[in-house]
């Protein structure tokens, strides 16, 4: 089973966001983490706190990947103003743990002067941010600027935050179809905001409905062997061959697409136990990172038509058959086929 994740802490967040509605940002910020949607967003909302209208080219000083170097942040932030209040310096996936002791040192001279007309952020999002928690550099940006992450949303949120851009657009979507677009395309924003487009302008209604999204919306292969594998557990072979047979036609890799039906025999056996012990859907979800309330409904309710044995003897076919496929070259779609057929007869009790 999965590990269980710490609560997302959102303060630096929050504290990024007053700031901002106040006009008061601080001088100096890291930005990371995966949802480059919103990184972008708080980015550009900086840029437009700080920087005068037309005088951009002027005041804002970038640099990214290799072309950054601590004698150019240096540089830059020593660069005045002109006709603003504030600069604003841009240093994009600049690794600061590639950094010797002597630029190490240098950088933390640079920080701890900063001058109060700079803002200087060190954005992360081809590269990780890499903070080492004993080193004096990671210790001041803790201290004297705000280390912001980014991570995926929650459901809650990413459902309201769905609905608020379809409201944008002119249209309104249920909450359940909202949760079912997550399952479709993720929980990244900014694949996301893209089907969303492409679904408010296909709805001829008012309301965008499932059948909207089915119809322009791109699903991930998680999603496509997610309905594959649910009509397996429903016991409707010819859906579930005929999405095989779409996948494999689309050259997807059969060790991927067996890779995430052992991940949905894992969450079915999953959901048996909490059934058997009479937790609570959120508990499941939390469990397995689920952002699509649609997709942790489908598991709970496939999982009441298996006994906890079968479901046990599932995953370790699908475990076996990983083993099989591996070790039989030209023979992968055969032995892809070969399980769908025997987990598809819906067995109750192990044989």
């Amino acid at each position: 089973m999965p590990p269980k994740k710490k609560p997302t802490d959102n303060t630096a967040m929050r504290e990024l966001k007053q700031a901002l509605k106040e006009g008061a940002p601080k001088n100096l910020y890291v930005f990371h983490g995966e949802e480059a949607f919103l990184r972008e967003y708080y980015l550009d909302w900086l840029k437009h706190a700080i920087l005068p209208p037309g005088l951009e080219d002027f005041n804002l000083h970038t640099a990214q990947g290799k072309d950054c170097s601590v004698e150019w942040i240096e540089q830059a932030v020593d660069c005045l103003p002109m006709m603003s209040e504030r600069t604003l310096v841009l240093a994009t996936d600049f690794d600061l743990s590639a950094l010797g002791e002597q630029g190490r040192g240098r950088l933390l001279d640079i920080l701890s002067a900063l001058p109060d007309y700079c803002c200087l952020v060190f954005a992360y999002d081809l590269i990780p941010y890499k903070a080492d928690g004993r080193s004096k550099l990671s210790a001041l940006l803790r201290e004297r600027g705000a280390v912001v992450d980014f991570p995926r949303q929650e459901q809650g949120e990413l459902t309201g935050w769905i609905a608020r851009q379809f409201r944008k657009a002119g249209k309104t979507i249920d909450s359940r179809d909202a949760e079912y677009l997550i399952f479709l395309c993720g929980d990244l924003m900014h694949d996301l905001a893209a089907e969303i487009g492409k679904a408010a302008a296909y709805a001829a209604a008012p309301r965008v409905t499932r059948e909207d999204l089915d119809a322009v919306a791109i699903p991930r292969m998680d999603a496509v062997v997610f309905q594959m594998t649910d009509a397996m557990a429903r016991k409707d072979f010819d859906k579930a061959a005929s999405v095989l047979a779409g996948l494999l036609h689309s050259r997807e890799a059969p060790v991927m697409i067996l890779s995430v039906m052992g991940k949905y025999f894992r969450q079915l056996y999953t959901a048996r136990l909490y059934l058997d012990a009479g937790k609570p859907r959120s508990e499941f979800m939390a469990l397995w990172g689920m952002k699509s309330g649609y997709q942790a409904d489908k598991l709970l309710d496939a999982a009441r038509r298996f006994s906890l044995p079968w479901c046990r003897y599932a995953v370790r076919r699908c475990a076996e058959t990983d083993t099989a496929l591996k070790s039989s070259y030209g023979q992968e779609a055969e032995t892809l086929t070969g399980l769908l057929v025997e987990l598809a007869s819906g067995r109750r009790a192990v044989p």
